[in-house]
């Protein structure tokens, strides 16, 4: 079995230097301990056997994958990021995500305002679900007129315009990989 994976991880300057002292006096090199240390740590706690590695191979949720990018690209990259609210590694994470899996992310800032929208236009239902209710009631009762029932129908007309707009210009922004600023 070849030994081609890694382990990293950062120790103090006290724990480094102990550390290269045992490897030391055990004639080992410094990587050949801790490896040493790992795999009886590993055996003490598996000792009524090892999970399955079919089991353990499934890709961790924090695996990482490295880059290396062009400063060109890099830069762009932090534009694209920051016009849409987000980290470089968060933006090209979920732009990974919509090309492999066909998902369209909506980034927190547009999801606010579409959940915002959605509240103004259910308060629009209440208000004329009661004026249905009046009206059903007593056809005499005083409501708005034809005037303001057509201005709130075209209220309601623009916004869904307007998420429809702004879904499909989300949806664009990230097959083409670029962040559309005006939606």
């Amino acid at each position: 079995m070849t030994a081609d994976a890694f382990i990293q991880f950062r120790v103090t300057p006290e724990v480094k230097t102990l550390l290269r002292a045992l490897a030391e006096r055990e004639n080992l090199t410094e990587s050949a301990l801790v490896r040493q240390l790992v795999e009886t740590m590993l055996r003490m706690q598996f000792q009524e056997g090892a999970p399955r590695l079919e089991e353990m191979e499934r890709i961790s949720r924090d695996s990482r994958l490295y880059l290396r990018l062009d400063i060109d690209d890099r830069l762009l990259l932090t534009q694209r990021a920051t016009a849409r609210g987000m980290a470089s590694a968060r933006y090209v994470a979920l732009w990974l995500r919509a090309h492999l899996r066909g998902v369209t992310p909506i980034p927190k800032e547009e999801l606010a305002a579409l959940k915002d929208s959605i509240s103004e236009l259910r308060a629009i239902g209440r208000n004329l679900n009661q004026m249905a209710k009046v009206l059903n009631r007593d056809p005499r009762a005083i409501v708005p007129g034809r005037h303001e029932v057509q201005a709130m129908v075209a209220v309601c007309e623009g916004l869904r315009d307007r998420f429809k707009g702004l879904l499909k210009a989300n949806e664009r922004s990230w097959e083409q990989g670029y962040a559309e600023t005006s939606h």
